[in-house]
């Protein structure tokens, strides 16, 4: 026989008590951290202590101290303040944040792009949960292990990891602009796709081929680029390049990539709208620093910001966060024109 040690069993989680007592993670954090009154029924404290005394369940006491101090303070994780869009989202969850006398602490990604690391390393402040952009995944890791409350924005619903979750309507925008292109009659596609791998991006480009899947004569074409206007550029000049005949719209996913692919049609001796459409996504400010201005999809990023801040607050109270996805909205502006037939 081996006198090898077996390993431990796994460390029964507040989410396991969760699931014993039929309560939500919040309530969990609530009854244990004896903050229940007023907020949960005698009965279901008495239900979630059972269940935690019956699997054994042993909190952490580190991420207790910080989740339980009482400190009224947030911490929003995003992949970069270089990019427009996620300093509104900061300007949103701050102001309904001050209305609750709370602070959000902001923890940007320090590689612009690239996933944010153990936010624990630097922010020593304690923390009562944690807003996040599904961009910077790979910091949540340390942040599901203290088991803070955490409320997702823009990711796949379906996601369990999260207590919350807040997005926009992806894929009617996507729709919006392919609606657009199709009734000016184009039929030649470029998507100018993020190469960035999220959630968001994944449902752009399955809307985009949903749109067009059953139009006779369409062809879509997809090409890849990080978020960069040089790197826009450089994939853009390569599909307008390419043998056969020249795409008459360049649908690209954010409007960085539609600056690049502005550029590219410029190098190539192209005219927007003339010879080929081009179209964004956001409405940052960059959509109409550009001539001809950007035709693009306006995202709301400061009621992102504030559901987020929002579904935070109702998640640290017990109550369900406010249920459907942001509405967004096509703005049609000087890149898009009837298709060339040339």
């Amino acid at each position: 026989m081996s006198s090898a040690r077996q390993p431990a069993p796994p460390r029964p989680t507040s989410r396991d008590v969760a699931r014993a007592a039929g309560v939500s993670q919040a309530t969990v954090s609530l009854v244990l951290g004896d903050k229940w009154r007023g907020r949960v029924s005698a009965a279901t404290a008495e239900r979630v202590r059972d269940s935690a005394r019956e699997l054994g369940y042993r909190p952490n006491l580190a991420a207790r101290s910080l989740r339980l101090g009482d400190t009224r303070t947030a911490l929003l994780v995003v992949p970069a303040l270089t990019n427009e869009f996620f300093a509104r989202v900061y300007t949103g969850a701050a102001a309904v944040a001050a209305e609750h006398d709370f602070g959000v602490v902001l923890y940007p990604s320090p590689d612009g792009t690239g996933p944010a690391r153990d936010p624990f390393a630097s922010a020593r402040a304690a923390l009562d949960g944690v807003i996040a952009s599904s961009m910077a995944t790979e910091a949540l890791g340390a942040l599901r292990g203290a088991e803070l409350p955490l409320v997702m924005l823009d990711s796949d619903p379906e996601d369990r990891g999260a207590a919350a979750h807040v997005n926009l309507d992806i894929a009617d925008g996507m729709r919006q602009v392919t609606d657009h292109l199709l009734g000016l009659g184009h039929r030649r596609f470029v998507h100018l796709a993020s190469a960035v791998d999220t959630w968001t991006f994944a449902v752009r480009a399955r809307a985009l081929r949903q749109a067009v899947r059953d139009v006779p004569g369409v062809t879509l074409t997809t090409v890849r680029a990080p978020l960069a206007v040089t790197a826009g550029r450089e994939a853009a000049e390569a599909a307008l390049a390419a043998p056969g005949p020249r795409p008459t719209a360049i649908v690209c996913d954010d409007d960085i990539l539609a600056a690049g692919a502005c550029k590219a049609a410029r190098r190539l001796g192209l005219l927007i709208p003339g010879d080929i459409s081009v179209t964004g996504f956001d409405d940052l400010a960059l959509a109409t620093a550009v001539e001809p201005e950007l035709t693009t999809v306006r995202l709301p990023a400061e009621q992102v910001g504030e559901r987020g801040m929002k579904a935070l607050l109702a998640v640290l109270e017990g109550r369900p966060a406010e249920p459907g996805e942001l509405p967004v909205r096509l703005v049609p502006r000087g890149s898009t024109a009837p298709a060339s037939t040339t």
